[in-house]
């Protein structure tokens, strides 16, 4: 679609607008569909190919592909070993390389084009689409929600249920009855805060910079001088993309392995 076409709040409107399905009666219950969709694709994608290269390494010379899937491996495996001191091998250093390709691949969507796949995504028949999944605050709260799930899950399986409302209610100061509401409001309060900054963090970096680009989008469309100055910064800004899209998925990896680590641990 056209900027010219628009004004600059229905460009980005339109841009930033979900195909969202309503699921029952009334909108309370809605599933954007370009989330899920894109979601689910990009991780049978990427894990499809690094299973066909896994599945056919060899203990020979290994090829590019080989070596770069080894590489991948070995470097998530040495940030999980630097945390972790359990047996990483039996979940968490697979769920660690599974968090990392995963938001990698969904926060790279954002260097695609947004006015060229607009026009590829309407010829599909679909005008509300977005390729981002991690730009949608309800993807990572998901994503951010199943890792508060697992450390629970895991902060009882290590302690006991006994152990860890033990842990509610007497840490970190002390047994004495008298400090138990403390104890639990100070627990509950840590224990809200985790799957909320895990989420905002990466929702707020990646729908910052899905806004800066349509931005310089309608730059270029502001006549010659705008084009080479918003192709210019466009292209300066994708470099320096590139870094976001990259740390911000290692950092996502990286509180998730910490989180799974403290569930391990006592206070």
């Amino acid at each position: 679609m056209a900027t010219g076409q628009l004004t600059p709040s229905e460009y980005i409107g339109h841009h930033l607008s979900f195909n969202a399905k309503s699921v029952g009666e009334g909108d309370f219950w809605v599933l954007h569909m370009d989330t899920l969709v894109m979601s689910i694709l990009l991780g049978v994608v990427v894990f499809g190919l690094l299973w066909w290269v896994v599945r056919g390494a060899t203990s020979g010379v290994p090829t590019k592909r080989q070596a770069f899937v080894e590489l991948l491996i070995e470097f998530i495996d040495n940030q999980v070993k630097s945390i972790f001191h359990g047996d990483r091998h039996a979940f968490v250093a697979p769920l660690a390389l599974t968090v990392f390709v995963w938001v990698l691949v969904m926060n790279a969507m954002d260097f695609l084009p947004i006015d060229i796949m607009a026009i590829i995504y309407g010829w599909l028949g679909l005008h509300e689409w977005r390729s981002v999944p991690t730009s949608d605050i309800n993807a990572t709260f998901a994503l951010a929600l199943s890792v508060w799930l697992l450390m629970i899950f895991f902060s009882i399986k290590v302690k006991g249920l006994g152990g860890w409302i033990h842990e509610l209610f007497c840490s970190p100061f002390g047994a004495n009855p008298l400090v138990w509401p403390a104890n639990f409001a100070f627990n509950l309060i840590e224990y809200i805060s985790k799957p909320l900054s895990h989420s905002l963090r990466l929702f707020g970096n990646m729908y910052a910079g899905e806004i800066i680009f349509l931005l310089l989008g309608m730059w270029a469309a502001t006549g010659l001088a705008g084009t080479f100055f918003g192709a210019l910064l466009g292209a300066g800004w994708a470099i320096f993309h590139i870094l976001i899209v990259c740390l911000q998925a290692f950092i996502f990896m990286m509180l998730t392995v910490v989180y799974i680590s403290m569930a391990h641990e006592s206070h």
